[in-house]
């Protein structure tokens, strides 16, 4: 099945199976996982694109779903630490924004993680999308128990027929960038340092579902994520200032994450107050940035104390610079 998403971008293709993509022309490719796609991926992601463009060939990235940790490992795959940073369908809006040609999702299976690194580069890399050029960062390595390296392509160059070029530590790597780095300053509300590592505020996906419709008796009315991605790192339990999509329509909001203690047996949620908006947005998917962590969840002695305290939190989000 051959499938065609577009996100900004009027150009990439997207192909869900290997089935699907079976390439009459040749190109320059990579390979990852990049989840976040955040700075140090997109540098490995521009020189594919500028590769690309110096060949007059098309880009191609290679990609895997579900991350191969769930599917090898899945009783240790339930920490924030192993959380992803991106959906599957953030990470295609992502890559489609930096205007590459077509993207791959591999199915990632118990069966497919038994190939060999070199059956890898041959069946796919080489004989179905005829790559010229394989880009690859400076501690990829693939194929089963992760044997495939860079070392392994570049001795092997005149036999498989490609040029390998690696990105190195020092160009990837200047700001110690990284998935786990990310992953830990979004765990303790080091908002600042994360978009500076993404290059872009961290974002959240999710359809808007009924609450309990607390917030409109004091003011406040909130809409109610639900994640779809069970897999998805949710930001620590707080209030955030955030920015809200809803369609082509960016709004400010504040946010918060968490037990809501001061009400009873409400139970975890995720509850945004977008500003200057009164529409009925039920079952309607929205993205949500975070843009700063504003305090930690507090229970409070009554309903008027909660609604002072979000009065305070309104102030501060507008306060926040530039929040739109």
């Amino acid at each position: 099945m051959f499938l065609e998403q577009i996100f900004g971008s009027p150009f990439m293709q997207v192909h869900y199976d290997l089935a699907s993509f079976e390439a009459n022309f040749s190109c320059v490719s990579t390979v990852g996982m990049f989840d976040g796609v955040h700075l140090g991926h997109q540098k490995i992601l521009f020189q594919v694109k500028e590769l690309a463009s110096q060949l007059g060939l098309p880009s191609v990235v290679f990609t895997f779903h579900p991350h191969p940790k769930y599917v090898l490992n899945p009783e240790k795959s339930q920490g924030d630490e192993l959380k992803m940073l991106t959906s599957l369908e953030e990470k295609i809006k992502q890559l489609s924004l930096l205007g590459l040609d077509h993207l791959c999702i591999i199915p990632f299976t118990e069966e497919f993680s038994q190939w060999s690194s070199a059956d890898f580069i041959q069946k796919i890399i080489i004989d179905q999308v005829h790559t010229k050029k394989l880009v690859i960062g400076y501690d990829h390595r693939f194929g089963k128990n992760r044997e495939g390296s860079f070392e392994y392509l570049k001795s092997n160059e005149k036999t498989l027929g490609l040029e390998v070029v690696e990105i190195s530590r020092h160009d990837i790597d200047e700001a110690t960038v990284s998935s786990s780095r990310i992953r830990n300053c979004i765990a303790k509300g080091d908002l600042e340092q994360s978009k500076k590592l993404l290059g872009r505020y961290y974002t959240v996906t999710g359809k808007v579902v009924k609450g309990k419709q607390l917030g409109r008796t004091i003011g406040y009315p909130t809409a109610n994520i639900e994640i779809d991605d069970k897999n998805k790192l949710i930001p620590l339990d707080g209030v955030y200032a955030v920015r809200v999509s809803i369609g082509d329509t960016l709004k400010t909001g504040m946010l918060n994450i968490g037990n809501n203690p001061t009400v009873p047996n409400k139970g975890r949620s995720i509850e945004v107050n977008i500003f200057e908006f009164d529409q009925d947005i039920y079952d309607i998917t929205i993205s949500i940035e975070f843009v700063k962590y504003l305090r930690p969840e507090l229970k409070f002695e009554s309903l008027d104390q909660l609604k002072s305290q979000l009065a305070q939190d309104k102030i501060a989000t507008l306060a926040v610079e530039p929040i739109l």
